[in-house]
């Protein structure tokens, strides 16, 4: 009888054993399972977020001026893309265009090239991009009751994004699109290939080129026929936004920190310096240079020679 009693203690220790653990894994499954609801609810509310926030805008064919939008407003107040407040723009401009080799490629509307960011994702939309990566990287934020005037695009490839601060930026093919602060003027493409990950915006949020990376064009002797008037000397190699520097105007300019640069961007072709007020040795460029080393003057620039 002891022996007995003892065998049915030690199977009903067992199975009370067996019974715990079941609760247990089966208490992580449910608990797996409850955040993977979450998250796919968290998602379907930020589409609908999103769906409703579009529905609130304002779409117009044609451009900003075909529409007589005031003057100092909208993409003609801020051409440069600084950061705005979560309210945005009143109203922005996406045309299909050409700039330098990108076509097409989508500017706003003073002309200044929209960017995409590979780290961003589409699928669903949602910008990595903020804090001093905005800065660089003006997003392209609207009001969320303004105005968007779609040249060359057609309306079902342009929606927006809530952006970690409230703002909505607005999309591509499901892409945040951006400016880049050191384009100087309408229709430069210095944001191209930044990084390996930064590439202008097809008007369906395709990389414009191709996601080509642009390749250096270096030469010896006397400048191109088209001289470059300003340059952005990065600190690092295929132009990585870690620390830069920008230089125009004509004649010899000593740059601000001398010895750090290793790529840089220009259009047109101007002389790099070992030393500072353009002396030592020199090496004449045409167009950009990802990699200085290539030419043996990577962090060996103290100046540069315009025209």
């Amino acid at each position: 009888m002891g022996l007995i009693a003892a065998t049915v203690a030690a199977g009903a220790m067992l199975l009370t054993a067996c019974n715990g653990d079941d609760t247990a894994v089966g208490s992580a499954a449910s608990g797996a399972a409850d955040v993977a609801s979450g998250a796919a609810d968290a998602g379907s509310r930020a589409a609908e977020a999103a769906k409703a926030a579009l529905s609130s805008l304002d779409f117009r064919g044609g451009t900003a001026k075909q529409n007589n939008a005031p003057a100092n407003t909208g993409d003609f107040a801020n051409p440069a893309g600084k950061p705005t407040t979560p309210a945005g723009a009143k109203w922005v401009q996406l045309s299909a265009t050409k700039a330098g080799d990108l076509d097409p490629v989508v500017a706003n509307g003073a002309g200044f090239t929209l960017y995409r960011f590979d780290k961003d994702t589409a699928d669903p939309s949602q910008s990595n991009c903020n804090d001093a990566c905005a800065v660089t990287w003006p997003p392209v934020i609207v009001d969320p009751h303004g105005k968007i005037f779609i040249d060359g695009i057609k309306k079902k490839d342009v929606g927006v994004v809530k952006r970690a601060d409230g703002s909505l930026q607005v999309t591509l093919g499901g892409w945040p699109v951006y400016r880049f602060s050191k384009d100087l003027k309408p229709g430069d493409t210095n944001g191209q290939g930044v990084g390996g990950t930064w590439f202008g915006v097809t008007p369906d949020g395709q990389k414009a080129g191709g996601g080509a990376v642009p390749v250096p064009s270096v030469s010896s002797g006397a400048p191109a026929a088209k001289p470059a008037s300003n340059a952005v000397l990065f600190d690092d190699k295929n132009f990585a936004d870690n620390g830069s520097q920008g230089l125009s105007g004509k004649g010899c300019q000593n740059v601000s920190r001398d010895n750090v640069a290793s790529s840089v961007q220009a259009e047109g072709s101007l002389k790099l310096w070992t030393g500072a007020d353009c002396t030592g040795k020199s090496k004449v460029i045409d167009g950009n240079v990802a990699d200085l080393a290539a030419i043996g003057f990577d962090n060996d620039v103290s100046s540069v020679f315009f025209g």
